[in-house]
C-alpha cells in the first residue's frame, strides 16, 4: 500500500508489533527447524524470511543467526593465526537443577529451552563445561549480538584512551565538526561513553516514531515505509538529533551514543569498525570464526547493535576479561583500571555504565527483536 506522509511512524509500529501476543507460544512452535524456515529452493512465501519481516514472530529465530543472509554486512576476520584453545571438561551442567521462584525445580538445559536461548556457552576457569546449541544454530555460525555491540565498541574506546588518542574531557566536536550543531556539540567523549550527554531522543519500542526506529531505519535494519521522511542513512541521521537538558545530569540508555562513539573511533584511527575490531579484539583473541558488523546503505558501519559473533568467540572475549586483558599468550587489553576494578566487586551506584562494561556469553532470542540483556563481566581473578 502507499502510504500517507503522516502515517509512516504508525506502519512502523505495525511491523513492529506485528509479532505482539498476549502470550507466547510454546518454544517447541516457534522452532525454525520444526517449521520448515527457509527450507526449500525457493522456500515456500510462508516460509520466508526477509529483513521487512524479521520483527515477525517467530522469524527471529531464524533470522538473528542468519542476519548475513538479510542484509549487508562487513566480516570482522579472525586474523591468520589458528584458533585458540577452549580446553572441554563437561560437568553434565544441563541436568543441574534450580529454584525456578515458582517453586520448581528446572535443570539448566529446560530452562535453555523455555526460555528460547538460541545459544548457551558456560566457562570456568577457562574451560567450556557446557555448551548447547538450539534451534538449528551452529557453534560456527555468528548470532547477532544487537546492543552486547556497545561493549565491544567501548572496549576499543577505552583502548584509544589509554594510548591517548583520544581526549576523554574534549568535546566530540573536535573529532567529528559534523556533529558541532546536534545534542553532541558540547557533549564530551566521556558523557557520550557514560550515556549522560543530553540528547532528545526516546528508546521506546512501543512507540511511533521514536528516536529508536528512526536510527534503526537509517542504519537499514528496519526498511523504511515509502513515504518516510527522515535520513535513511546512520551518519546522516546522528547530525539531526538535538540536545535535551544539561550533559553530565544523569544516566539514560541511549543506543545513539555508542553509535557516535564508533564514528569518532573510525574518524580518529582511519580504519573501519571492522578491522579494529579484527585487529585489537578477533585476531588477538585467536578468534575460531569471523565475525560481522551489520553496514546501512552507505556501507557505515552499526557500531551499537550490528556486531554478531559465535558464541565460542564470545566465550574467549569473556575469559580474557576474568583473566583481566590476557589471553592466547598475549596481552589483549591494556587498561589501567583493571588492577583497582578486579580487586574487589564494584558498588552498583558506581558501576560503569552499559557503553563501557564487557558482556559475554550469551545469545538469545527474547520473543521480540531486542535482545534480554546479558550480565555485565567483570574481571575476577
Amino acid at each position: 500500500m502507499t502510504l500517507r506522509p503522516a502515517s509512516w511512524a504508525a506502519a512502523v509500529l505495525l511491523a513492529a508489533t506485528a509479532h505482539a501476543q498476549p502470550q507466547l507460544p510454546p518454544p517447541q512452535a516457534t522452532d525454525p527447524v520444526a517449521l520448515k524456515t527457509m527450507q526449500g529452493f525457493p522456500p515456500p512465501p510462508d516460509k520466508t524470511v526477509r529483513l521487512a519481516t524479521v520483527l515477525q514472530y517467530p522469524n527471529a529465530r531464524w533470522a538473528f543467526h542468519h542476519m548475513r543472509e538479510l542484509g549487508p554486512t562487513a566480516a570482522v576476520w579472525r586474523g591468520a593465526g589458528p584458533a585458540s584453545a577452549l580446553p572441554q571438561a563437561a560437568h553434565g551442567l544441563g541436568d543441574a537443577r534450580f529454584d525456578d521462584g515458582q517453586g520448581r525445580a528446572l535443570a539448566l538445559a529446560d530452562w535453555q529451552r523455555n526460555t528460547y536461548t538460541d545459544a548457551l556457552l558456560v566457562l570456568h576457569r577457562g574451560q567450556v563445561v557446557y555448551e548447547r546449541y538450539d534451534v538449528g544454530m551452529q557453534p560456527w555460525q555468528p548470532h547477532a549480538l544487537w546492543s552486547l555491540s556497545k561493549s565491544l565498541t567501548g572496549l576499543i574506546a577505552m583502548q584509544l584512551i589509554h594510548e591517548g588518542r583520544i581526549d576523554p574531557a574534549a568535546p566530540v566536536a573536535r573529532y567529528l565538526p559534523e556533529l558541532k550543531d546536534s545534542a553532541w556539540g558540547d557533549a564530551t567523549v566521556q558523557q557520550t561513553l557514560d550515556m549522560t550527554a543530553g540528547v532528545q531522543y526516546d528508546e521506546d519500542f512501543a512507540k511511533p516514531g521514536s528516536g529508536i526506529f528512526q536510527y534503526l531505519i537509517a542504519g537499514g535494519l528496519v526498511p523504511a515505509p515509502a513515504a518516510y521522511p527522515g535520513p535513511r542513512s546512520v551518519l546522516a541521521y546522528l547530525p539531526t538529533v538535538k540536545k535535551a537538558g544539561e550533559h553530565g545530569a544523569g544516566f539514560v540508555y541511549k543506543t545513539v551514543d555508542t553509535e557516535v562513539i564508533g564514528w569518532l573511533l573510525q574518524r580518529v584511527t582511519g580504519q573501519r569498525l571492522d578491522q579494529l575490531l579484527s585487529e585489537r579484539l578477533w585476531a588477538p583473541l585467536g578468534a575460531g570464526e569471523d565475525g560481522y558488523v551489520w553496514t546501512d546503505a552507505n556501507g557505515a558501519q552499526l557500531a551499537s547493535v550490528g556486531v554478531g559473533a559465535t558464541a565460542r568467540d564470545l566465550a574467549r572475549l569473556g575469559e580474557m576479561l576474568r583473566l583481566q586483558g590476557r589471553f592466547n599468550g598475549r596481552e589483549v587489553l591494556a587498561p589501567p583500571w583493571w588492577p583497582s576494578y578486579a580487586r574487589a566487586p564494584t558498588p552498583r551506584s558506581s558501576r560503569p555504565p552499559a557503553s563501557r562494561c564487557a558482556r559475554a556469553t550469551r545469545t538469545t532470542t527474547s520473543g521480540g527483536f531486542r535482545m534480554t540483556a546479558t550480565a555485565a563481566s567483570r574481571p575476577r581473578a
